[in-house]
């Protein structure tokens, strides 16, 4: 079977045998991936160096005819995002944005835009660091993507103008962006019980926090 070409980020790896990694990728055109990186973690491998959380990277791999667990190729870093791995609160924002992904979306479909906004909330954290807006940011702007932007009915004026601040402006207008501590406050529960509505739980979590 010939090898397929994409690029992607890393999200999550995990360790299998005694030598080799299981590899989590978001990318454009197939969505969520997964793919295995034979002899990963062995002294000589190809693979040393290139395979981190966060890392973008061009790859290759051939499908697993038989399942969903593909062998992994080539792979070219295109960027480490080495600064996220300065704040350990910029690590906890991306961890979640991981699991709003996990939760929501469907394996191996097609996420041009949401590769792209991952793309974006990184390039955000990477320069202002780690914000509570940015987190409100990504959940709003990702569930619009998948159909599910909340209706902001019900929520106090000034949690509502923040709400649709966070989901139009610019990433680069949002360090500046001014907000009274109940509108946070606001927006926050508003979010919280959104996401147990949907869902039934908060991301990352396996039942929801009562």
């Amino acid at each position: 079977m010939n090898a397929e070409r994409s690029q992607g980020l890393i999200l999550r790896l995990r360790p299998l045998g005694d030598t080799s990694l299981i590899v989590h990728w978001l990318t454009p055109d197939h969505g969520r991936l997964t793919t295995v990186a034979k002899g990963a973690r062995g002294p000589k491998s190809s693979f040393r160096g290139r395979l981190d959380w966060c890392f973008e990277a061009e790859f290759s791999f051939r499908r697993n005819p038989r399942g969903d667990l593909h062998a992994l190729g080539e792979v070219v870093v295109r960027n480490t995002h080495t600064p996220l791995r300065r704040e350990v609160g910029s690590l906890e924002l991306i961890a979640h944005a991981v699991a709003t992904l996990e939760q929501v979306t469907e394996t191996e479909t097609p996420q041009p835009e949401a590769h792209r906004l991952l793309l974006e909330f990184l390039a955000f954290l990477e320069i202002q660091g780690p914000m509570a807006r940015a987190r409100f940011a990504w959940d709003l702007r990702f569930l619009a993507l998948q159909g599910l932007q909340p209706d902001p009915e019900g929520l106090e004026p000034e949690a509502a103008d923040l709400m649709e601040a966070l989901l139009t402006a610019d990433w680069s207008t949002l360090a500046a962006l001014e907000a009274t501590p109940e509108a946070v406050r606001g927006l926050q529960r508003f979010l919280h019980g959104f996401w147990i509505h949907q869902f039934g739980r908060l991301p990352g979590r396996r039942t929801a926090r009562r």
